[in-house]
């Protein structure tokens, strides 16, 4: 089977806030993600950047004079550079501005730049005002990213975890604190501040008991909830520019709603948008309504109420039938998506697992899915307990067991339902997954060997303790929240979720993919879970990729995801009939902070 995609980069163009036609974004350039700089009133692109590992992050500066972007290593480490919008040399943006991680990137519309970089250990933020040299205003230990500058200039924000007691701090240009919001008596999420002059209005989402609600903070009235309008699943909001009304995208069973909200009138409506999923969505400075959209059979694209549209030809549409299944758990209804070939079952079956952990399997193109379908193997995608789109309830369940154990159980409901209903073939079921999902498949593989006959892992947690002590401050951070300590502080709740835990009781054959610069699911404690199991007589097939923990070249997507359908076909006693040509090599939907 033969899957030939462009590839998409699941966020949108970054557009000029006073020269509206003037607008940077990732793009596909040969088969890998580049920045481009684009005149829509043309219909012109230009590509700016051209690395060997690709370019993620973009930004253009108001007045449509600079697209910026983060010339950054395997690692995530780099510099801020420039080039002037129409072409010329690329410049050094902050000069003697340390390299670090990108950790936020704002600007306000006299030209005021502020930058979060990610250290060691914790947060600088660099202010650079127009005709002044870049300087450090701020630093903050631990895990921190800057969210946002006021349209002034005269604010920022940034935040830390959602629940803790500085979950949102304001300071000032020159680094002296305005605020501290906590998040104690619910999580809270800095969305941004309102486009428009004057004192600052900072948009929030909030979590309070199981609804999810807007808030908004001035520095007279403080903290004050949208309490007439809440939602019963996890939003993302910015706002329209006028800073009046506020656009919610909100995740709900595996798709995607969109809403308007105007917070002087008290109103909300629905704004339309086709079935599937939308893994970003904004008003732009403009006015124009803009949002990627795909679904399991389609690509993302970028959709727009103006009729723009990216450069590039549209995707087609890819094989198989996917529909809804939802099986009753040990915690209440598991929902997942399952896709099959088209003729009848019953059949191979992979269950793919997804990232985050606060993530979800969405209705959206996975080029995974398209290739196993194509193999004649069915897909399922579960959303077990900690996914998003089911409630706080449901994502406040992940560890009901413990960390990974919780999802394992409910995973185990979904396959039993799928044998009992004739989709699975018995005997010829396998556990796949990246990131997070890379790890459910190898905590999976140890504590379940009698129900898997394959497992592929792509970057994963293989062993918990070590993968903490090499993780970025970020992970870190989100692996406190889940185990409520450190390795540390809580040995036992560690190894009960860690995969290397039970590699003597690991039965079916195992495939490894790790990037050799991975900083998430650092190498060192992959290498010894290959280790382990070897030491038990079932040595892994362990591949090496010279990538961070995400590539961003199609041709390196391509060898991975050809490898891992080659290694489960193989295993589950049959093979592929064509490894893919070129596959879609953008990163996950948006996740929390700190998410794998």
């Amino acid at each position: 089977m033969d899957v030939s995609v462009r590839i998409f980069y699941p966020e949108l163009p970054a557009v000029a806030e006073l020269v509206p036609h003037r607008a940077a974004y990732i793009g596909d350039a040969a088969g890998r993600c580049e920045v481009f700089a684009w005149d829509t009133r043309r219909q012109q692109a230009r590509q700016l950047t051209n690395r060997p590992q690709g370019t993620v992050s973009c930004a253009i500066d108001p007045a449509g004079a600079e697209v910026w972007w983060f010339d950054d290593d395997l690692a995530g480490v780099g510099d801020w550079r420039t080039q002037p919008f129409g072409g010329g040399a690329d410049r050094l943006a902050l000069p003697g501005v340390p390299a670090g991680r990108a950790a936020g990137l704002a600007m306000a519309a006299d030209g005021t730049v502020a930058a979060g970089i990610g250290e060691a250990g914790g947060l600088a933020v660099v202010v650079r005002r127009p005709t002044e040299p870049p300087r450090r205003i701020f630093r903050t230990t631990g895990y921190a990213t800057l969210v946002d500058l006021t349209h002034d200039g005269d604010a920022l924000v940034l935040a830390t975890e959602p629940a803790a007691a500085d979950a949102v701090r304001l300071i000032d240009p020159a680094g002296r604190e305005i605020a501290t919001l906590s998040g104690v008596d619910g999580p809270l999420w800095a969305l941004g501040f309102a486009p428009v002059p004057g004192p600052p209005v900072l948009l929030l989402a909030v979590q309070r008991d199981t609804d999810y609600r807007l808030a908004t903070w001035t520095q007279a009235g403080g903290l004050s909830d949208v309490d007439w309008c809440g939602f019963d699943s996890e939003i993302a909001a910015s706002w329209y520019p006028d800073g009046r009304r506020v656009l919610v995208r909100q995740d709900r069973h595996a798709r995607s709603l969109l809403h308007e909200v105007d917070l002087t009138a008290g109103t909300t409506r629905r704004v339309p948008t086709p079935p599937g999923s939308l893994l970003a969505a904004g008003v732009q400075p403009d006015g124009d309504l803009q949002y990627v959209w795909t679904d399991s059979a389609h690509p993302p694209r970028l959709r727009t109420a103006s009729g723009l549209r990216l450069p590039g030809p549209v995707d087609v549409a890819q094989p198989g039938r996917c529909q809804d299944l939802w099986v009753d758990g040990p915690a209440g209804r598991v929902h997942a998506l399952l896709t099959v070939p088209d003729r009848p079952g019953p059949y191979p079956t992979v269950v793919l697992l997804h990232g985050g952990p606060y993530e979800t399997a969405r209705d959206a193109y996975d080029p995974l899915v398209s290739v196993f379908v194509g193999t004649g193997c069915a897909v399922v995608r579960p959303n077990y307990r900690g996914s998003t789109g089911y409630g706080a309830a449901w994502r406040q369940a992940s560890a009901d067991d413990g960390v990974g154990l919780t999802a394992l159980a409910d995973i185990a409901a979904v396959r039993a339902e799928l044998i009992r209903t004739g989709v699975a073939r018995p005997g010829q079921i396998a556990v796949c997954g990246e990131s997070w999902g890379g790890y459910l498949a190898l905590l999976a593989a140890g504590v379940q060997p009698e129900l898997w006959q394959a497992v592929a892992a792509v970057s994963p947690i293989a062993d918990y303790a070590a993968a903490f002590a090499a993780a970025t401050p970020a992970v870190r951070a989100l692996d406190r929240q889940l185990f409520g300590g450190t390795p540390d502080e809580l040995p036992a709740r560690y190894a009960a979720s860690s995969p290397i835990s039970y590699a003597a009781a690991v039965r079916a054959p195992v495939l490894l993919v790790a990037g050799t610069a991975d900083e998430k699911c650092p190498p060192a404690q992959v290498q010894a879970y290959a280790d382990a199991l070897a030491d038990h007589g079932r040595a892994p097939d362990l591949v090496w990729v010279e990538t961070g923990h995400q590539g961003y070249d199609a041709a390196g997507r391509a060898e991975v995801l050809g490898t891992v359908v080659r290694a489960v076909c193989t295993a589950l006693g049959g093979k592929p009939e064509t490894a893919p040509a070129s596959a879609l090599a953008g990163r996950p939907p948006g996740t929390p902070a700190g998410a794998r």
